[in-house]
Formats: structure tokens, C-alpha cells, sequence
């Protein structure tokens, strides 16, 4: 697939709609770094790269950019990606110059972290606006897979529930699975009205199991409909933890290691 697939045009994938829609991103909104030791999948390929880049643009993700010298990740979001030539403009937040030298640029694409690093002199603004900045695709990109840690599915009619209200809204929905990183709801389609990929939901509670109940925010970040054979049409929403606490991860880690070791002692038996 060629760049020119990617866009007719700059202001085809131009999303200037973006900060007005979902608002100048902040540093809660920063995919972390993968750390070091993991083993993320490499993208090399110009095409996947510029696809993946073009729909981080589409979707308004926050980008993170890491530099040795800053103590938090600069902000932006991506405005274009040109339809033929390997290079996007970013929309930074703060009107400031890019540091010089090595950065690390971090998004969500779908569940994934997508990351990758530019090393310049120096990342003069478009035009003498601070606000905007040309650069070029990387070399290559890692992905990881944030739901690539483990995952457990509940099972149908078990103590394993979501709550929240949005829009004044109360919803209940059980839950599909759950990991450290995450979880997934199902439910009929019109118990779902509104829950849209990329919004945030405050204070959610959730219900694991008969004696653990935490509370956290989470991002929807994939919608999908399936069919069950038992339940009929269901949709699936795939949603990630952020702005967990230490104490909240720890407990989620440790539930899902007693539940690991009882299906080990099952499977034993």
C-alpha cells in the first residue's frame, strides 16, 4: 500500500477538529514508555508506519514526547500526515521549540503502545509557528501490546461487574475479561448507547469477584459487536486502566495472581 492511500490531501487527514473535539491534551492523556527488558514487535515497513501514524491523526491521540532534559513528556497531537512524502506535522501544545537531539515518541494505537525515536539537531517550527512542527517517519516503530499481560475471562453470570454513570447515566455491565492492564465489558447493544471508543469514564467500580471491589478511570479503546451463541448479539468494549494509583495496581496484580494459581491447582486436579 502506497502513502498516496494514506490521504488525497494534507487537510484530508488534517485534524485541527481534534483540540476543539477532544481538547489540548495533557500529561494524564501520555502513553508511558515501554520499558526496557520488553520485547515489542518492530515495525519497519514506510507504508505501516505512515498508516499508523495517519491513524493516530484520524482518532486525535495524544502524543507523548519523552526527552532526556524534561522531568515530563512534551504534548501534542498529530495534525497531518502528507499523502506522499514520509513526514507529519505535529500540533504541540506549549508554543516552545522541540529540544535538539534524541526524542521518544509515544501513542496509543488501539491497544498498543506505538513508539518510536527521532535524533536532529534541531526541530524548527512551520512557518514561525511554535505551535506546529515538521518531522520525519522513523526508521522503525515498536508496538506493544498492552493487553499482552495476562488475561482472564469471567464466566458467565459470576460476580464480576463494572458500574459507572456518564451523562448522568448509570450502566452495569459485566465483565468479558480483565488483566493489569485492563479490562473488556460486554453487554447487548442497547445497554450500551453512548460508551464510544476514546471516552473516559471517571470513577468506574469494579466488582472482581465476591470480595475485591476498586475504583479506577478507564478509556474505552475498541467497540466491537459479536454474536453469542447463549446470549445473542452482544458488543464488547475494550477499555484500559490510567491514572492507577500504586496501592489499586497492586491489589489488581494480586487478584490476578491468586486467580492464576487456582486455575494452575484446577488444571492440576
Amino acid at each position: 500500500m502506497s502513502l498516496l492511500s494514506i490521504a488525497k490531501k494534507p487537510s484530508d487527514v488534517n485534524d485541527q477538529s481534534n483540540f476543539v473535539r477532544k481538547g489540548p491534551p495533557t500529561v494524564k492523556d501520555a502513553a508511558p514508555l515501554i520499558p526496557a527488558g520488553n520485547t515489542p514487535d518492530e515495525m519497519t515497513s514506510e507504508d505501516e508506519i505512515g498508516e499508523s501514524l495517519a491513524e493516530i491523526c484520524d482518532n486525535g491521540d495524544a502524543v507523548a514526547i519523552y526527552h532526556p532534559s524534561k522531568d515530563e513528556p512534551i504534548m501534542a497531537r498529530i495534525d497531518f500526515v502528507h499523502p506522499k512524502d514520509p513526514e507529519f506535522e505535529l500540533d504541540l501544545v506549549e508554543p516552545e521549540p522541540l529540544p535538539a537531539g534524541r526524542l521518544k515518541f509515544v501513542a496509543w494505537l488501539k491497544d498498543a503502545r506505538f513508539q518510536f525515536e527521532l535524533n536532529q539537531e534541531s526541530y524548527p517550527p512551520t512557518k514561525g509557528d511554535w505551535h506546529k512542527v515538521v518531522v520525519p517517519f522513523p526508521e522503525k516503530a515498536l508496538v506493544m501490546n498492552r493487553r499482552s499481560t495476562p488475561r482472564f475471562e469471567t464466566p458467565l453470570g459470576s460476580a464480576f461487574m463494572a458500574s459507572f454513570v456518564l451523562n448522568g447515566r448509570s450502566y452495569e455491565l459485566q465483565l468479558y475479561d480483565f488483566s493489569s492492564g485492563g479490562i473488556a465489558m460486554r453487554a447487548q447493544p442497547r445497554e450500551t448507547r453512548g460508551l464510544l471508543r476514546g471516552r473516559k469514564l471517571d470513577r468506574v467500580r469494579l466488582e472482581l469477584g465476591p470480595e475485591t471491589v476498586i475504583i479506577v478511570d478507564i478509556e474505552i479503546r475498541m467497540v466491537r459487536t459479536f454474536k453469542s451463541f447463549l446470549l445473542g448479539e452482544q458488543v464488547q468494549i475494550g477499555c484500559m486502566f490510567i491514572n492507577v494509583d500504586a496501592e489499586t495496581q497492586e491489589e489488581i496484580d494480586r487478584l490476578l495472581l491468586r486467580m492464576k494459581t487456582m486455575e494452575e491447582n484446577k488444571a492440576k486436579s
